[in-house]
């Protein structure tokens, strides 16, 4: 019998705190551009988001591990291939329902924004088919694309006639306009993050066993990954679309060292944040209460985040004249944000303390409310 493995939900309740603090900076920052940009960015609102790129990359590579340890807890017969295939499903589902309407408060499903749950979705219905297949080539398979995609880097939709669209969904995440008003925007790309669920999968048979759980282990592990990403970053040859350039001042150097490509997930994106992740499973050992509350219950706190987040952007157009029908009817996929409206950083982390402190207690109650109803199979599905 598997038991939960703490230093996975505290990993996890991590991610779910970056996540917040870059979905609230999406709000609420007056700095409306990237702020990856080395040419606009300053380097406090540069790390407040960099430090977010942690989030998709163990989001996906967790959901594989737990798939595994899923089936672990259960025996031989588990049935992980339709367990996977269903919550892919329920994901997709709320991608163009319950996201779509937290994101941009409308209902025009003319418009798909295909992120994180799109990735998430798709990868698990992969993974329902991979793991038919003996552990080691789900394993190979995963570490080929997540490894050799950048290959393809130079490789346009454009240039690919009928399976442009195809290409812009599977790498390179361009939008595809189908006419009439109806658009996919697919900048999750898949190749990269199916190969990260099936590499996370493979990570939890070696969580499987005892020794793995131990710190050292998990922190060579991670310690390798991210020395990997330090000699092959230098070297700028391989592993990231985006090389790294000498800046006069040193600490924008170290910026552009750090700023890999996420859309698509470069490898060097993912060996730069996986590696951490893995060492900070080495470090956090033992349950750290609000992180094991957040960690336990993602998909729920996901959603509801959300919602907060976006609703209290409301409220604060609504009581300081702010531009109301933006933040309502367009949320931050709209472009004519007013250059005057936002708070500063200090003003971006003080509303994100406080959706922290308003989902504490909400994530407590529907951890309960699940722990008390084993016979509520659906609930396993959140």
């Amino acid at each position: 019998m598997v038991r939960r493995i703490a230093c996975l939900d505290n990993l996890r309740g991590l991610v779910m705190i970056l996540m917040t603090l870059d979905h609230t900076r999406d709000f609420f920052s007056i700095s409306h551009f990237d702020p990856t940009d080395l040419q606009k960015t300053s380097a406090a609102l540069f790390m407040t988001r960099w430090i977010t790129h942690f989030c998709a990359a163990v989001f996906v590579f967790l959901a594989g591990t737990s798939a595994w340890l899923w089936a672990a807890k259960r025996g031989p017969a588990a049935p992980v291939s339709g367990f996977l295939a269903k919550r892919g499903l329920l994901l997709l589902l709320l991608v163009v329902t319950v996201e779509a309407w937290a994101w941009n408060f409308r209902a025009d499903l003319r418009h798909v924004d295909a992120g994180v749950l799109w990735a998430l979705g798709w990868s698990m219905m992969v993974l329902a088919v991979l793991v038919k297949l003996p552990l080691g080539w789900v394993v190979a398979i995963g570490g080929l694309m997540v490894v050799g995609h950048n290959v393809f880097d130079g490789l346009k939709p454009a240039e690919m006639g009928w399976f442009g669209p195809w290409w812009s969904v599977l790498h390179t995440g361009d939008d595809i306009d189908f006419g009439g008003g109806f658009v996919l925007n697919p900048y999750y790309p898949l190749i990269p993050w199916i190969g990260v669920m099936a590499l996370g999968y493979g990570f939890g048979h070696l969580l499987d066993a005892e020794q793995w759980r131990k710190p050292r282990r998990l922190a060579c592990l991670g310690g390798g990954l991210f020395a990997a990403f330090i000699l092959l970053r230098y070297s700028n040859s391989y592993g990231d679309p985006q090389p790294w350039q000498a800046y006069p001042d040193p600490v924008f150097t170290l910026l552009s060292f750090l700023n890999c490509h996420k859309y698509p997930p470069s490898l060097l994106y993912l060996l730069m944040t996986l590696g951490p992740a893995l060492m900070f499973l080495a470090l956090a050992s033992r349950p750290i209460a609000v992180l094991q509350v957040f960690g336990r219950t993602p998909l729920f706190y996901y959603l509801i985040h959300l919602h907060a987040i976006h609703g209290l952007a409301v409220l604060v157009a609504l009581v300081s004249g702010g531009p109301v029908a933006v933040v309502v009817g367009g949320g931050i996929w709209q472009k004519d944000w007013p250059a005057y409206y936002g708070f500063g950083l200090p003003g971006v982390y003080g509303v994100w303390l406080l959706v922290l402190m308003m989902l504490y207690p909400v994530c407590r109650w529907f951890e309960a409310f699940k722990a008390a109803r084993p016979q509520w199979r659906w609930l396993q599905y959140l």
